[in-house]
């Protein structure tokens, strides 16, 4: 079966990795790697994690690059790749423009899409913007689906998708999560070096999501801030993403305190190791979501609404909106009550355990025995 990855963000290419990896060691594949580069010097550090050479590389980053850009980039550069290579079927990940595009595009040529991580929904197509819609049509286009959770699952057969065409998994980002924190790493970054982890109480934030740019930001920032202050033995580490809007206001609000760390955005090897040596996690991304747990690491959710609840069910996380209060008052709780932080800590993770890929490639072989007989 010749298979046909396609990832064009970090994210994805972190989950997207060890599948492609496994389907490289399996005979029974023929493995065929494209990467869109809507990330370019992020996905590229991922790729050089997992020893991963595109066979094609679209390379269509460019400066203030829009949406429809993107989306129009993909769809032509894919045209040429898929008529040369004619795979079987594109796997696409997720909820990006590079995931949809390419999809549509496999569609286009009549070619089946299989779609890792799929049904997730907060059924509000501006939140987040625009993965929501994205997911949603890339579920309705997809010919098979592999679900993280089985409340995933659930979402797609409410929505008409045939229970036949979906496997449960687990969530890939799980079996990543745990082959980088196998490896032995030092941080090479002086700010990360010089932290005492034992000796201090270290929060890990990430904040870039559209919809939280603006006055939602200003109050995720002033809310960290105010724990910062409160908290002697309390410092934060930021890698602060790119976005020049989310710079500025990071800037504003933390100005210059030696307990606030503004970084460079990290590799997803030293990021791991953050997490692992961090108190908990302050974030918007789904992503952290689902690692965070598996090292033992609360996590607080600055946003409205977040389309993996089974994590808000199991524990793992809390969903603290952006409203400056009542984050201060979450990541307080954290500091300062132990059974409200162990009940976090030691839940357990319902995105699987580390097995994902081996699901997902049994589950192609099936669909490929199913093909044949028909």
């Amino acid at each position: 079966m010749k298979v046909m990855s396609v990832f064009g963000t970090r994210p994805e290419a972190i989950k997207m990795a060890p599948l492609v990896k496994k389907l490289k060691e399996d005979p029974y594949f023929e493995s065929v790697l494209c990467v869109t580069a809507q990330h370019r010097e992020m996905l590229d550090q991922v790729l050089e994690l997992f020893e991963l050479t595109p066979d094609y590389d679209l390379n269509l980053m460019k400066p203030n690059q829009t949406l429809s850009m993107i989306t129009a980039g993909v769809l032509t550069g894919m045209d040429e790749v898929l008529e040369k290579e004619k795979p079987d079927i594109v796997l696409v990940h997720g909820d990006t423009s590079t995931t949809f595009s390419a999809a549509l595009s496999a569609f286009y040529h009549r070619i089946p899409v299989g779609h890792v991580e799929a049904g997730l929904r907060t059924y509000d197509l501006y939140s987040p913007f625009p993965e929501e819609a994205n997911r949603v049509l890339t579920g309705h286009i997809a010919s098979v689906h592999f679900a993280p959770t089985q409340r995933n699952r659930d979402n797609l057969i409410r929505e008409g998708i045939d229970p036949a065409k979906i496997t449960v998994t687990g969530n890939t980002v799980i079996d990543a999560l745990l082959e980088v924190a196998d490896k032995p790493y030092e941080f090479e970054d002086s700010v990360l070096a010089g932290i005492d982890f034992d000796a201090k109480r270290v929060i890990a934030v990430t904040c870039h999501r559209r919809e939280n740019l603006g006055e939602y930001m200003h109050h995720i920032f002033e809310a960290i801030r105010d724990i910062a202050e409160e908290f002697d033995d309390v410092e934060v580490v930021y890698p602060v993403h790119m976005n020049p809007k989310v710079r500025r206001t990071a800037a504003e609000v933390f100005g210059d305190r030696p307990d606030i760390h503004l970084i460079e955005p990290l590799s997803y090897q030293p990021f791991v190791n953050l997490m692992a040596k961090s108190f908990f996690i302050i974030t918007d991304s789904g992503g952290m979501q689902e690692e965070a747990p598996s090292l033992g690491k609360p996590v607080l959710v600055v946003r409205k609404e977040t389309e993996r609840p089974e994590a808000l069910s199991a524990g793992t996380v809390k969903l603290a909106g952006v409203e400056r209060e009542k984050i201060a008052a979450m990541a307080r709780e954290l500091l300062t009550d132990r059974e409200a932080y162990d009940k976090m800590a030691k839940a357990s993770n319902p995105y699987g355990d580390g097995t994902a890929c081996e699901k997902i490639l049994e589950a192609l072989k099936w669909a490929g025995i199913q093909n044949r007989k028909s």
